[in-house]
């Protein structure tokens, strides 16, 4: 039987901190999420205004944000504020920082193409109802738009998660960087650690975002 390198993950403490790192990044995604849903709610409403000078601040922003990647974003957050403002602010921080910026574009968008899918005579029926503009979004526009939304949020959430990844390479323990430090703890005396734990990995991944992908599948077949 090959040896898959799994027997370093039974030394000591190892999967206990894997474990730990696998919440690292997860708590990260989370704290990115929730700050980033309501931002993005806000976002996409002010990008549906017919403003000329908003729609091209809010199109900047959001083009800026999905051209430029995340890696560079998290290297001009963590290094960038230290050298240029002379602020010293954790790994995580920054991070959370990056995430939300990123998370608030792509659920503005989501929330604008929403918003702009309402067919016109829902509106219209709305108003011959004389419903005021304020009634109109609480009680026709939000319901349709909110079933629209929830598939979609919960897929960005898997996005996130399998992205904190990258977050590595600022110095945050999360589980790819404790997982770079059991295989080189180990490198001498289990050469294909690097296998069994980056399966083990990937696996700790798949638990997470599997039923999360598979939850966003289903609202978006009962509500399609």
């Amino acid at each position: 039987m090959p040896d898959l390198g799994l027997d370093v993950l039974f030394k000591g403490k190892n999967m206990i901190r894997l474990l730990g790192g696998l919440w690292v990044a997860v708590k990260i995604s989370l704290i990115s999420v929730a700050i980033s849903i309501p931002l993005g709610i806000l976002l996409g409403i002010i990008m549906t205004s017919k403003n000329p000078l908003i729609k091209a601040v809010t199109r900047v922003y959001l083009e800026f944000i999905r051209i430029m990647p995340q890696l560079v974003l998290l290297f001009i957050v963590f290094f960038g504020t230290t050298s240029a403002l002379g602020v010293n602010i954790s790994g995580e921080l920054a991070s959370v920082i990056v995430f939300t910026a990123w998370g608030t574009a792509e659920m503005g968008d989501l929330v604008r193409g929403a918003l702009i899918s309402i067919p016109k005579h829902q509106y219209e029926s709305a108003a011959a109802l004389t419903l005021t503009p304020a009634q109109t979004y609480l009680y026709v526009i939000i319901p349709q738009t909110v079933r629209r939304l929830i598939p979609l949020s919960i897929n960005l959430i898997t996005r996130m998660i399998k992205t904190t990844s990258l977050i590595l390479m600022i110095g945050v323990v999360e589980v790819l960087k404790v997982a770079q430090q059991i295989i080189e703890a180990n490198r001498m005396s289990s050469p294909n650690a690097a296998f069994g734990v980056y399966l083990t990995v990937l696996f700790m991944y798949f638990i997470i975002c599997w039923p999360i992908s598979m939850l966003a599948k289903r609202l978006e077949k009962k509500w399609g």
